[in-house]
């Protein structure tokens, strides 16, 4: 089997996927823009060989780049970078070279577009907020007239993450937002008073999950980016079973077969008409890909096992060969803001939870907007325990 993993290198965690790959007896073939030489070991020991391109940006490079892998080595049997940046072109190349075991380019319309979401979701039978389009500022009137007024999310109808996103809670806002809107597509949601969580699985080839998991994630993610707030977040023990439900649901809605996807809700903390109850999920947006940053190894520790490895299971074998094991616990991060002063020290913190502590590092600067600069990541017993390691990480001086 023939596998092309578009930049292997970054995320710099991402180099794991191709390394289960190659044990599992792939060829694994990787397309990057870093020069070889400043690759690091472990990526360089993932891959049978690797094509460097002068930017991942460049269609034409990186079209010539699976071609001459074609070329040398035969049919390209799988390609992927799961990463939301490349979805797009993943699909456009999967297309062209007849790559048939992902998304195609005449698919990935309702995988990347927020508003072309909402008919999956209800297909699913999960409901959704009600969204628009931005078009003119009289139809936002309209809009906000529907759902009763501010406040009101805006955000591009396709999109990586939280960027350029918005609460508007007032008519200045409004304004301010058709002031200075980016020039592409926008979307317009009635806001929904919740916290997000999301439900994680690797699903094989009939849309079954062989991995799930939820994570639980803060508020607002827009927040966090555009005020520079610190970011804590952390993966639960079990899934609660109404979401295991509504993820499974959505997945085969989606026809979102032999993929790592990311699938977000809200859960309500206020009743809204048509929508549903106080603790009742409501489907957000779709990510066919891993959760971002850190959080397939947050995974990892929460549940004692490898899911680099259950999903080149499942791209090898279409199946499940990681055992269960029951060992399920929290897995929390918690992220500093170097222009922010703390009460506890760096110090502290290892002392106190050194031996809880699963990871430690720097941000790289170009995540740090949604990430922050320094992070902590440990394992935690329960919901108690994970809410006072985010308390002691994060308090202020």
């Amino acid at each position: 089997m023939n596998f092309v993993f578009i930049s292997p290198h970054f995320p710099h965690t991402y180099w794991n996927f191709c390394d289960r790959l190659k044990r599992n007896g792939v060829n694994v073939l990787g397309i990057g823009d870093c020069p070889y030489d400043e690759l690091s070991q472990e990526v360089k020991n993932s891959l049978n060989e690797y094509y460097k391109v002068n930017s991942l940006e460049n269609y034409d490079e990186v079209f010539r780049a699976v071609a001459f892998f074609s070329f040398k080595y035969g049919k390209i049997d799988w390609l992927e970078s799961n990463n939301e940046y490349w979805l797009e072109q993943d699909a456009k190349l999967r297309t062209d070279f007849n790559i048939t075991t992902g998304v195609q380019t005449d698919a990935i319309g309702a995988f990347k577009s927020k508003s072309a979401m909402k008919p999956f979701y209800a297909k699913a039978g999960v409901p959704t907020a009600r969204h628009h389009k931005v078009t003119t500022y009289e139809a936002a009137k309209e809009f906000l007239d529907t759902v009763g007024g501010f406040p009101v999310i805006v955000k591009p109808d396709i999109g990586v993450g939280a960027a350029d996103t918005w609460k508007l809670s007032e008519e200045k806002d409004l304004d301010w937002f058709f002031a200075n809107k980016p020039e592409v597509p926008y979307v317009m949601e009635e806001f929904i008073e919740g916290n997000i969580f999301s439900y994680d699985a690797i699903t094989d080839s009939n849309c079954e999950p062989l991995f799930e998991s939820m994570t639980a994630w803060p508020p607002s993610i827009a927040d966090i980016v555009n005020e520079q707030l610190e970011l804590s977040y952390y993966t639960v023990d079990k899934v609660p079973e109404t979401l295991q439900k509504l993820g499974r649901a959505t997945v085969k809605s989606f026809g979102a077969k032999s993929r790592f996807v990311h699938l977000e809700f809200f859960r309500m903390e206020k009743e809204r008409k048509g929508l549903g109850n106080v603790g009742d999920f409501v489907g957000l947006e779709v990510n066919m890909r891993p959760a971002g940053g850190y959080t397939p190894d947050m995974m990892n520790y929460a549940h004692s096992l490898d899911v680099y490895q259950i999903w080149a299971d499942m791209v090898a074998f279409d199946e499940r060969r990681f055992p269960e094991n029951g060992d399920d616990h929290f897995c929390v991060y918690a992220s500093r803001r170097d222009q922010h002063r703390y009460k506890h020290s760096h110090e502290e913190i290892l002392e106190k939870y050194g031996s809880q502590i699963v990871m430690c590092e720097r941000i790289p600067d170009v995540l740090s907007g949604a990430m922050g600069n320094q992070m902590y990541t440990a394992h935690a017993a329960d919901q108690q325990a994970t809410d006072e390691f985010i308390h002691f990480v994060l308090e202020r001086a």
